[in-house]
């Protein structure tokens, strides 16, 4: 298996440049929008759309103070300050001063909508109920302890009523939830620059039955909106939230739901029943496939690509596993509580249903509840992702987030990488809906990922494997044709032009053999250096150049660009099949190391210092002929 570095410029002029320009800051509105909600976007020329396509950076899991949790926890920063924040302005947080040294492509904020209202009436004065008791004292919160107090007293207790599904006494009523989320899409509006920085409305709707994360973000595609959102107190499972964006479609509204993060699920994220307890059939799947094309594969919570108790044969499985999720709300872990489980699960019930109910391509976010969105480099986690839960070194490293997990293992977040013609808000969405997307743990890695039975193998230049890739196969988030000639697979990834050199590109594989059993592998299919896979395939580790006393590498090792391509000689034209690339740099400090430098402490007991940054594509999926029969 041979592999070429090639020059960095020709990667530039391929997957287009990022805008990095400083951003013109806007008021932090709190107030109602007037009622025509203006755009301050400049709708002037932009540049031309690149055919070939451009990787967008963005973040899709944020939330500001209009989330009950987060303004507990201190947060202030509203929907415009997370996106000015989004666009490289300085923003304060847990008393700490600081901003994204390279701004976003886009954004979703991403608010609960579950006591939206409630929380526009507490931070809008003259908002129905903004002068009760209740929101008076939440306004007045000042420790952890009076914010416990008032948690279990206005939000726990309702909850173990008899009506859990109950508003609280100082719900002030629909008209104030339409108002709170029309504050939201007027930030989106505020702050959509086309062409420059891309704003999506969106919502969180948090459902989390027996301590489960099903919880779902529901993006538009533009601001034909419904007047309010539907939260999990008015729809307490994904197949209701999923009828009522059928609803909105009847209305002409572009939608989608992305699933958080399944390591928390308890196994229900890709459980074989569905929510009222019966096996999932054809239209439990349909519905599914139809308004679920992504899944979030990392965030602050941990990585749920994969974990090292239930893949000890991949060697690269202890990454972010989050294990203290276990100590909280019984959410233990078992093998579907993680995606590369559930996209094989997909492919079975695709044989047995006609149907993929998993069928899911990639996002990476951060669930930050500071108002921060993107904010994922290690040596920039000075704030933490839960205001005062973990706003500072001694919180990170002793304490943690209640009812989740402990600070140590917790991680900056991810990012999600959109292939788009241009930075438009219809175009990122688009590439979301089509799954043209990868995730990252943060870093701003580049990757392409092209399938088809007559893909060149050999072929070396970026620009012409993605010309090829295009006209004579198909990109991440597809499916190949049918074929009775085995498939080839090209790949090619670019380091973060501001981080580490890549270690390797893996392709993993899954799919359902003969006699109905799952199966997967991993190929190593490009790397950096003259190293060899052993007899064994595994290949040797690529080095690692950290100094944990200063928090420092050097890029020594490794490679600034790989591309190569793999064919799949084992390839079955009457099988079901997924593939997906998984991309590594060398070794980095982790952000635990540069607090404990910083802070002049020792290093964590029990925590790798270090880390492998990755990126992970979305798949590309084989059906057989028969399929959907």
């Amino acid at each position: 298996m041979k592999l070429r570095v090639v020059a960095l410029a020709i990667g530039l002029a391929l997957t287009g440049c990022r805008w990095t320009s400083e951003q013109k800051s806007a008021s932090d509105a709190t107030a109602a929008p007037s009622p025509a909600i203006a755009s301050t976007a400049a709708r002037t020329a932009r540049p031309a759309p690149n055919p070939l396509k451009n990787a967008y950076f963005g973040e899709q899991h944020v939330h500001t103070a209009y989330s009950l949790d987060a303004y507990i926890g201190g947060t202030r920063l509203t929907p415009d300050g997370a996106y000015r924040f989004a666009k490289g302005e300085e923003v304060e947080v847990s008393g700490q001063k600081f901003r994204l040294r390279r701004p976003l492509d886009w954004a979703a904020v991403t608010d609960h909508a579950e006591y939206l209202g409630e929380m526009y009436s507490t931070m809008t004065p003259g908002a129905p109920g903004h002068d009760q008791p209740s929101l008076q004292a939440l306004r007045e919160l000042k420790s952890p302890e009076e914010q416990q107090k008032w948690y279990l007293q206005y939000i726990v207790g309702r909850r173990t009523a008899a009506n859990p599904q109950a508003h609280p006494p100082f719900y002030a009523g629909p008209e104030t939830e339409a108002s709170g989320w029309k504050d939201i899409v007027a930030a989106a509006e505020r702050n959509y620059e086309p062409g420059r920085f891309t704003t999506i409305p969106a919502y969180e709707w948090t459902s989390g039955p027996k301590g489960a994360n099903l919880h779902r973000n529901v993006f538009f595609r533009d601001t034909h909106v419904p007047d309010k959102v539907m939260s999990s107190l008015d729809i307490p499972r994904e197949e209701g939230l999923w009828q009522w964006m059928d609803g909105l479609g009847k209305q002409g509204m572009r939608v989608l739901a992305i699933p958080h993060n399944s390591n928390a699920s308890k196994g229900m994220m890709f459980a074989p029943v569905d929510g009222s307890g019966q096996p999932i059939d054809r239209a439990y799947a349909e519905e599914r496939s139809r308004h679920e094309p992504l899944i979030e594969m990392m965030q602050v919570k941990g990585n749920s690509e994969v974990h090292r108790t239930f893949w000890a044969n991949d060697e690269l499985a202890n990454f972010e596993n989050a294990d203290s999720i276990e100590d909280n709300s019984g959410r233990k872990f078992v093998r579907m509580n993680f995606v590369r489980a559930g996209l094989i699960q997909g492919l079975a019930d695709q044989r047995r249903l006609g149907v993929n109910p998993y069928k899911y391509g990639f996002v990476g976010g951060t669930d930050s509840h500071n108002g921060t969105p993107g904010n994922t480099a290690e040596d920039n986690f000075v704030a933490g992702a839960h205001g005062s839960a973990d706003g500072t070194v001694q919180a990170r490293r002793t304490a943690g987030v209640p009812g989740w997990l402990e600070g140590k293992d917790q991680n900056p977040g991810a990012l999600t990488g959109a292939w788009a013609p241009e930075n438009t808000r219809e175009a990122i969405w688009d590439a979301m809906k089509r799954r043209e997307t990868f995730a990252t743990s943060g870093t701003r890695i580049k990757v392409r990922f092209f399938g088809g039975a007559n893909l060149a193998g050999s072929a070396r230049d970026p620009v012409r494997l993605v010309k090829s890739g295009y006209a004579k196969g198909v990109p991440m988030g597809s499916d190949l044709p049918t074929s009775r000639k085995p498939p080839t697979f090209t790949v090619y990834a670019m380091k973060d032009p501001d981080g580490a050199n890549l270690d390797r590109i893996q392709i993993i594989k899954g799919w359902i053999d003969e006699q109905g059993q799952p199966r997967e592998k991993i190929v190593e299919v490009a790397w950096s250096g003259d190293r060899k896979p052993g007899v064994d395939g595994r290949l040797p580790a690529v080095g690692n150049t950290v100094d944990l006393r200063t928090a420092t590498y050097t890029n020594t090792i490794g490679s600034p660009e790989l591309i190569g391509s793999w064919t799949d000689t084992d390839f079955s034209p009457d099988g079901y099949a997924l593939y997906y690339v998984r991309v590594l740099e060398i070794p980095t400090p982790r952000w635990s190391t540069y607090d404990a430098v910083r802070a002049g402490l020792p290093l964590l007991d029990g925590v790798d210092p270090t880390i492998q940054e990755r990126a992970w594509t979305s798949p590309i999926w084989y059906s057989p002929p028969q399929a959907g029969r």
